[in-house]
């Protein structure tokens, strides 16, 4: 398969995970419960992985998958390995509260390394995706395509920075850290979930850190971020598999903002 069947398939997913969740979205009988790890999910978040997972055991029968709701497919061992990684809903918490930043992520990694992907947040009308001879591209409310590039910032003085959630900075122990960069850059805002790395795609966010983070919560993120000339790394380290800490910025920002937090 070419980059381009993959992202065409891709965006396919996305226009099925868009009409589940968006018929779902503030419904009165929406359904949610409370999973082990204290996180919550909906039918629409099982509903959404079900008819992707359906979707892709027809047209790549052959590629592995990771959900978030209903775990790991093995695919075949012959050939490059090909893992499709899907979070139904990221933002679920939002989704439930009717709050409409929410969207389902979707991307592919290609013998471990995550090459194309797409984030759809149907509520908000918005839509991002990448892959490599691509870019990284968005549609915008009025339907108009662009390609995205991220911000020439490369002082602090002038930088923006989204953090998500200070609880679990606090348990993280990195709050002290945080707080004293605070002191040194322009703006500070939490915009939460994906949205924060796609306004890092689009320029207008310059730097994105936060914790407690799954594969499934980060995977569609690096394509399109990285492909609008961004760079992502874990907080500590090299971005990998088992990273739950994560740094995303402009890239020119990046190891000063590093050494803030090391």
């Amino acid at each position: 398969m070419t980059y381009r069947e993959d992202l065409a398939l891709a965006l396919e997913l996305a226009d099925t995970a868009d009409s589940i969740s968006l018929a779902r979205f503030r419904a009165q009988d929406l359904y949610v419960e409370t999973k082990p790890d204290s996180s919550p999910v909906t039918d629409a978040d099982r509903s959404v992985e079900q008819a992707l997972k359906a979707k892709l055991a027809e047209s790549r029968p052959a590629d592995a998958l990771i959900g978030e709701e209903f775990g790991n497919t093995d695919g075949d061992a012959g050939g490059p390995k090909r893992t499709w990684i899907i979070d139904p809903i990221d933002g679920t918490a939002n989704f439930m509260r009717g709050v409409p930043v929410w969207a389902s992520l979707i991307a592919l990694a290609i013998d471990g390394k995550v090459v194309l992907s797409v984030v759809s947040a149907p509520a908000l009308g918005r839509r991002w995706w990448a892959a490599p001879e691509i870019g990284a591209w968005t549609r915008d409310l009025d339907g108009s395509e662009r390609i995205l590039k991220v911000s020439a910032i490369g002082d602090l003085a002038h930088a923006s920075l989204s953090y998500n959630n200070l609880q679990l900075w606090d348990q993280s122990g990195k709050l002290p850290e945080l707080l004293e960069l605070s002191r040194k850059i322009w703006r500070t805002r939490a915009y939460g979930d994906f949205y924060s790395y796609m306004l890092l795609a689009e320029g207008s966010v310059d730097i994105v850190t936060e914790h407690d983070l799954k594969i499934y919560d980060i995977a569609a993120l690096v394509p399109i971020v990285e492909l609008a000339g961004g760079e992502f790394s874990a907080l500590n380290g090299p971005l990998t598999e088992d990273s739950s800490s994560v740094l995303a910025t402009n890239g020119k920002l990046h190891e000063v903002v590093f050494a803030a937090f090391n």
